[in-house]
């Protein structure tokens, strides 16, 4: 196996995408576009991606889903942290940790995904 990566799945790829990449920065990979409506899509950032599929019209599963975000810099994960946490809900608050790491998690307001946020103190 070469990778794992989120497969997440919502009602509007174009509004998602723009927004994380807004947050995260990183760059859009089109996949499908049909009749001008963006169907599948990939968010790269760094060596690893998120792909994001439309619903198709399909009625969300209430799943719960948490992305980890491993940080280069403070700066990078504060203004992912802060920008995520505008619109949406801090669920574990800012905080060193035991394990030598900023850590900080928010659920955002668009889709409800959970994002793990860790900057390792080297």
């Amino acid at each position: 196996m070469r990778s794992a990566s989120p497969f997440v799945i919502v009602n509007d790829v174009q509004q998602s995408i723009d927004y994380y990449q807004s947050v995260l920065g990183g760059k859009i990979k089109v996949l499908n576009k049909q009749e001008g409506k963006l169907l599948h899509a990939e968010l790269h950032l760094g060596s690893s991606h998120i792909h994001f599929s439309d619903s198709y019209g399909k009625p969300l599963k209430a799943q719960h889903v948490q992305i980890i975000l491993d940080c280069e810099s403070e700066d990078e994960l504060k203004q992912a942290y802060y920008s995520l946490s505008e619109k949406g809900t801090i669920t574990v608050e800012l905080q060193d940790t035991f394990f030598g790491a900023l850590h900080g998690e928010v659920t955002d307001h668009l889709n409800q995904i959970g994002w793990v946020m860790n900057y390792f103190k080297r």
